[in-house]
């Protein structure tokens, strides 16, 4: 008898990683998992608009939201995740080590990549309280929906880039510089939950509790994430 399929939609940041733990649960037995990964806000927006989805991974804000119009359930801590600094490989490592260091780096840039997601967000409101925003304004770059901010960072279109470690992790062209120092550390928790409209939500909260168990720890690890420590 064939097993039950399901399908989780993500934001691109948890992509590899939902491709990983959708793989070892398949293998342990679970129903087969069809991901689909898009931007985050185009994610929200295709829920809201009624397509249909067994599982749903977002950022845990994103995705409270959504449960507060009742289109998912409640929704699970899965992982959280750190922003990380890049820079063009070959290119001279700037100080990113302390806040005054990161500053004086981002005064002295051309040009700052970063996301359309929660860290982009994240990011905007470090400069808004250092009193940057209207000064780096004209020298930021957003990446584009489904575009990784490590291209921006490759190809020259940005010479500093802010994004999810997991999305910078392992792309050509770039060399990681570390997180955010100290208190500017930027955490985004993303969180599961079963859709609303789900045509199968036994086997969809199979999978939720699989995504959140604490086995799957060093996979998360490995993609740059960590447990979520979120209760």
């Amino acid at each position: 008898m064939p097993r039950a399929e399901i399908t989780l939609l993500s934001s691109m940041a948890t992509q590899p990683l939902l491709a990983a733990l959708a793989q070892a649960h398949e293998q342990a037995g679970g129903a087969v998992v069809r991901l689909e990964s898009v931007g985050g806000v185009d994610a929200a927006k295709r829920v809201q608009a009624g397509e249909v989805f067994d599982v749903i991974v977002l950022a845990d804000d994103a995705l409270a939201a959504l449960a507060a119009q009742g289109l998912v359930q409640a929704p699970q801590p899965v992982a959280d995740s750190r922003v990380a600094i890049a820079v063009r490989a070959g290119a001279p490592r700037p100080d990113v080590g302390s806040e005054a260091a990161l500053r004086a780096s981002l005064l002295a840039a051309r040009s700052i990549g970063y996301s359309t997601g929660p860290s982009g967000r994240a990011l905007l409101q470090i400069f808004e309280r250092w009193g940057l925003a209207e000064t780096l304004a004209a020298r930021l770059v957003q990446a584009r929906p489904g575009v990784p901010v490590g291209q921006l960072v490759a190809e020259g279109e940005a010479e500093f880039g802010f994004q999810q470690l997991s999305e910078l992790q392992g792309l050509p062209g770039i060399t990681l510089l570390g997180g955010l120092p100290g208190t500017l550390d930027i955490v985004t928790t993303f969180a599961a939950a079963v859709g609303a409209r789900s045509t199968r939500p036994d086997a969809a909260q199979a999978l939720v509790a699989f995504l959140t168990h604490p086995d799957t720890a060093t996979l998360k690890r490995q993609h740059g994430m960590s447990p979520s420590t979120a209760s």
